[in-house]
């Protein structure tokens, strides 16, 4: 029988070369690899800084650390994620606040959104979800409606807004493009995972870019996330090794999640073939929509407004079915040797959200977008028999749902 993996890392001898140079080298945490990665990073996103770390989680929650969010304070997200775009919220002792969906997608709804903006909001983190950018223009507008309910708590970093900041949690759309501008040169900050299923892999690994505005200095805050993210230290240790420079201070009680070269070995070579790996996934997600719109499927839409997603995620809907009938088109589907998955169980069904007091009754968009959803495999390493194979059995699959 076929099988066909999900989301399996596109690894070529190149990213092999990548991680052996560093090994060989000598020098493997933290150094001349990760400086170059980050310097291609805020290059190829249009920043003029960029900072690599070990998760996307990292770079979401040391970015609220350096913008002071703490206890006191709320920050917005939506109910239809990852646990990483909430987690990071609680981490830092700020209360947690989720938004529904729009009714009919995946993206939070602006109305509840803005209704939940209060005088304790300092951050407002949308996902973009599947690779699909946010609707930042629509965002921007509802913040500005909301400006006067602002309130710095005093931190160097916030007092430079007049409004929420904008964290984009982008772990899925590096690559993707909201009118003309590239994830990452969009919202005030953007946090990118380089997971192993993500487009562009380090294995494990994030990024963090932040645009231009009055009041931040790039150099500063640079800085600031070199020190909060190895241990406050004053000297990194490439620093420390040259001769005589062994000493160091720690200026701030920090965290540990820095970027390693063997990491930034594999990241640099996959970017130098990420252009290439894109095409190819958008030609994929193409195939899936001229074979199952016409069936009367739904799905999240790569292209359209301006806006060009990096084809991360195929998020199709069976509309008329629940979870019972969608779970057993996942299984029909897996009996044939087709990985699928479900993005995602909204976070209020999840133990540990229920237990903070939110309820999936009070979002009820976020359920029906879940109830009947299923992700298609979508990478690199699938043939054009295999994605002939993928259509076919699930073609076969809706029409006997008729």
């Amino acid at each position: 029988m076929r099988k066909i993996s999900f989301s399996p890392p596109d690894i070529s001898e190149a990213e092999i070369a990548g991680a052996v140079s560093a090994l060989r080298s000598g020098w493997i945490t933290t150094g001349q690899k990760t400086k170059l990665f980050e310097e291609r990073i805020a290059a190829y996103c249009g920043t003029n800084r960029a900072v690599c770390l070990n998760s996307c989680t990292a770079a979401l929650e040391l970015t609220l650390r350096l913008l002071g969010v703490g206890p006191g304070d709320e920050v917005i997200t939506s109910a239809y994620t990852y646990t990483a775009s909430a987690s990071v919220i609680a981490h830092v002792g700020a209360s947690i606040v989720l938004v529904d969906t729009a009714d009919g997608g995946f993206h939070m709804d602006y109305g509840k959104l803005a209704d939940a903006i209060t005088p304790r909001t300092k951050a407002v983190i949308p996902v973009d979800i599947g690779g699909v950018m946010y609707d930042y223009d629509g965002l921007s507008a509802v913040l500005e409606s909301k400006k006067h309910l602002f309130r710095s708590n005093g931190n160097k970093y916030l007092d430079a807004f007049d409004r929420p900041v904008i964290l984009a949690d982008a772990a899925h759309s590096f690559g993707a493009t909201y009118h003309g501008k590239r994830s990452g040169a969009v919202a005030d900050f953007s946090c990118f995972s380089f997971h192993a299923v993500k487009n562009l892999t380090t294995a494990e690994g994030g990024a963090v870019t932040w645009i231009d505005r009055p009041g931040l200095d790039n150099g500063e805050l640079y800085r600031d996330f070199m020190l909060i993210s190895l241990h406050g230290q004053s000297k990194d240790a490439l620093s420390k090794l040259k001769p005589g420079r062994w000493e160091y201070d720690i200026v701030t009680l920090g965290y540990k999640c820095n970027m390693t070269d063997i990491m930034a070995g594999i990241g640099l070579a996959q970017l130098d073939r990420y252009d290439m790996l894109v095409k190819r996934r958008r030609e994929i997600v193409r195939r899936y929509d001229e074979a199952f719109v016409p069936l009367g499927a739904s799905r999240l839409a790569h292209t359209g407004g301006g806006c060009e997603g990096n084809a991360h995620l195929y998020l199709m809907r069976i509309p008329g079915i629940g979870e019972e009938k969608r779970n057993e088109v996942i299984e029909r589907m897996a009996a044939a040797g087709i990985a699928c998955n479900v993005h995602y169980k909204p976070l209020p069904m999840h133990s540990a959200y229920r237990n903070l007091g939110f309820d999936i009754a009070d979002y009820p968009n976020a359920y029906r977008q879940y109830e009947n959803e299923i992700t298609l495999p979508v990478h690199t390493l699938l043939t054009d028999d295999d994605i002939d194979y993928i259509i076919e059995t699930m073609t076969e699959i809706l029409k006997s749902l008729r």
